[in-house]
């Protein structure tokens, strides 16, 4: 999610032919790589930026460590943490750490090596379960286990190359103005892949975000029902052709996927409730 409402809340691919010998000489992750946005540097700038994050929030009082609600989130986010660790396969360990920031925004947030950020307004204005906490910060912490932010480095460099030598080629043989090259360009990002997380990245998060909970024991059903509420705060207005122009699967796209996964998760789940 990014830092507005993303929990209500691309996948890297070519950008037609003219990223096609970038992309099959390397990946999102492997460019970030090449780049110096290796795992371990990428980790410790996110966790830069977070302490940054949190004492901004300090200064404005803003943290929240003794609300009932700052202690079920905690309570919930310890629990979901030694999974996250099992899952972890980027050869880096993570230092998790999750603020519970007083705010009546609807969001959640995750940075690489597990820096997260829960909002009590998410909690407190959806009346949340544990349970569906649990689906929150396990969607959350699988964008960084899957190091989603990592991939967006390196479309983002692969985004500049492609649009760059796109550009040039355009301009050499058309009559096309700059400036409207560069329009073109930029709704090409916009639109194409340069979005932070893809709705591919959002659907795997949601994914592994069941497979967390459901070894924490928590019923992965109520993932459905975080999106139903969802729905509800937003009118539905997860329908309709904007979604189509959003990074973002509809919120009841994602009910529907996440309905096709819970066979695959309830035994994970059942299994835990017997330990």
């Amino acid at each position: 999610m990014q830092k507005s409402q993303r929990f209500a809340l691309s996948a890297c691919r070519p950008l037609a032919t003219l990223a096609v010998s970038i992309t099959l000489l390397a990946g999102c992750s492997s460019v970030a790589d090449m780049v110096g946005y290796d795992t371990h540097t990428l980790n410790l700038a996110a966790g830069e930026s977070y302490q940054q994050v949190v004492q901004e929030a300090r200064q404005k009082k803003a943290i929240d460590t003794t609300s009932a609600t700052a202690r079920r989130i905690q309570t919930v986010f310890n629990r979901l943490k030694p999974f996250a660790n099992e899952a972890n396969q980027t050869g880096v360990p993570f230092d998790w750490q999750l603020t519970v920031i007083r705010s009546d925004e609807l969001n959640a947030w995750a940075m690489p090596g597990g820096k997260m950020a829960m909002y009590t307004g998410l909690v407190n204005k959806l009346r949340l379960s544990d349970a569906e906490i649990a689906a929150v910060i396990g969607h959350e912490m699988t964008h960084a286990l899957n190091e989603h932010s990592k991939n967006a480095v390196g479309q983002q460099v692969l985004t500049g190359m492609a649009l760059d030598v796109g550009g040039r080629v355009l301009a050499s043989k058309t009559n096309i103005n700059s400036d409207v090259l560069s329009t073109s360009q930029n709704l090409l990002s916009e639109y194409g892949i340069g979005k932070p997380f893809s709705r591919y990245q959002e659907r795997d998060a949601d994914r592994g975000g069941l497979v967390l909970m459901a070894k924490a024991g928590y019923d992965p059903n109520a993932a459905i029902t975080v999106w139903e509420k969802m729905n509800a705060a937003s009118g539905n207005s997860g329908n309709g052709l904007s979604s189509l122009m959003s990074t973002h699967p509809s919120n009841n796209a994602r009910i529907d996927d996440i309905r096709k996964q819970l066979p695959s998760v309830m035994p994970i789940y059942e299994q835990s409730r017997k330990r």
